[in-house]
C-alpha cells in the first residue's frame, strides 16, 4: 500500500459505498454500476487490505474490525479529495442539472420547501428535489452514506457529528374552530385543560408532548384525544370540530381559513429548527447555493 501508482480511486468511493450500505445490490445501485462489477471492485480490495472487509450476514453483510477501522478514514480521504475537485467548479445555477435529495417532514414542507420552492425554480430551472421521509432511524446513516444531502429537522434532534445550520426559531400557537364556544370568553387554563384535544406524535400513537409536560409543572394535565403523525392533518381536522390543538406557528401562517389562533394560556417551550448535513458535501458548490438558498428563503 505503499506505492499509491496502482491504486485505482474508484475502488475507495466502492469500499466507502459497501461499508456503509453493508449489501452489494444496494451498493451497486447507488454507484450506477452492476452487482458482478461491484463483486468484482470487493474482490480486489480485499486483496489491497489483505482483509475480507465485509463478511455474509442476514439481509446483507456486516464489517470485519478492519472494515470498521477504515470507514471514518477512507470517508476522510475522499473528503479531502472531493474538496480538490471543488476547488476548481464553478456551480452555474441555470445550466446545472443536478438532483438534491432532501430528509423532510410535512411540517418542514410547508414551513421551509414551500417558500424555497418558487424562488428555486426561477434560479436552477434544470434542478430537481426527491423529499424524503425524516426518519431519525434512517436518515443520519443517508447522510453519511450520500443518499441525502440535507435534513431538516429541530435542533436538539441533530448529531453533532453534522454540520447544522439554526433557520428559525419556533413557537406554539393554539388553534380551534371560529366559533368554539370556548373561545367566546378569554380562555382560562381551567378551561383549556378541560377541552378535546390532539398533538402530532413524530413516532405514531404518542399521547403526550411539550404542553402536558408544561402542565404537569403546575400540577395540571390535560385531555388528547387524538394523535397523528402528520402535521398538515390538524388543522383540516380542528376546523371541522371541537377538538384544539398546539401547533408550530409557521405551520399555520397560510392556512387561517376557519381557524381561530391564539396564545396558550400556558408558556409551551418553542424550538430551533435548522438543516444538517455531512462533511462529504460541505464544501460541494451546489450543496453550498442550495443551503444558502434555504435560509434566504426562510428568512426573507
Amino acid at each position: 500500500m505503499n506505492n499509491l501508482r496502482g491504486v485505482d480511486l474508484n475502488l475507495l468511493v466502492t469500499l466507502e459505498t459497501l461499508l456503509t450500505e453493508r449489501n452489494v445490490t444496494r451498493a451497486a445501485q447507488r454507484l450506477h454500476l452492476s452487482q458482478p462489477s461491484v463483486s468484482v471492485q470487493l474482490r480486489k480490495l480485499r486483496e489491497m487490505f489483505s482483509d475480507p472487509l465485509l463478511s455474509p450476514a442476514a439481509g446483507g453483510m456486516i464489517p470485519t474490525a478492519r472494515g470498521k477501522a477504515l470507514l471514518p478514514a477512507v470517508q476522510a480521504a475522499l473528503g479531502e479529495v472531493r474538496k480538490v475537485l471543488n476547488k476548481s467548479r464553478a456551480f452555474d445555477p441555470k445550466q446545472a442539472n443536478v438532483l438534491w435529495q432532501i430528509a423532510a417532514a410535512d411540517y418542514a414542507e410547508q414551513a421551509i420547501l414551500l417558500p424555497l420552492l418558487p424562488s428555486l425554480r426561477r434560479a436552477a430551472p434544470l434542478s430537481r428535489i426527491a423529499v424524503h421521509q425524516a426518519s431519525h432511524t434512517r436518515m443520519f446513516k443517508q447522510l453519511e452514506s450520500g443518499a441525502l444531502d440535507i435534513a431538516l429537522l429541530a435542533m436538539d434532534a441533530a448529531p453533532e457529528h453534522l454540520h447544522r445550520q439554526m433557520l428559525y426559531k419556533e413557537r406554539y400557537v393554539l388553534i380551534a374552530r371560529k366559533q368554539h364556544p370556548a373561545f367566546k370568553r378569554k380562555l382560562t387554563l381551567d378551561r383549556f385543560c378541560e377541552l378535546d384535544h390532539m398533538l402530532v406524535s413524530p413516532d405514531g400513537g404518542g399521547f403526550r408532548g411539550g404542553t402536558d409536560t408544561a402542565l404537569e409543572s403546575r400540577g395540571r394535565k390535560r385531555r388528547v384525544v387524538l394523535s397523528t403523525q402528520h402535521f398538515l392533518f390538524v388543522p383540516e381536522v380542528v376546523a371541522q370540530s371541537d377538538l384544539v390543538a398546539l401547533i408550530p406557528a409557521r405551520l399555520i401562517q397560510q392556512r387561517t381559513e376557519g381557524l381561530l389562533i391564539v396564545s396558550p394560556p400556558i408558556d409551551v417551550p418553542g424550538y430551533e429548527m435548522g438543516m444538517v448535513w455531512h462533511e462529504r458535501s460541505h464544501v460541494d458548490p451546489a450543496q453550498r447555493w442550495l443551503r444558502e438558498q434555504i435560509v434566504r428563503a426562510v428568512r426573507t
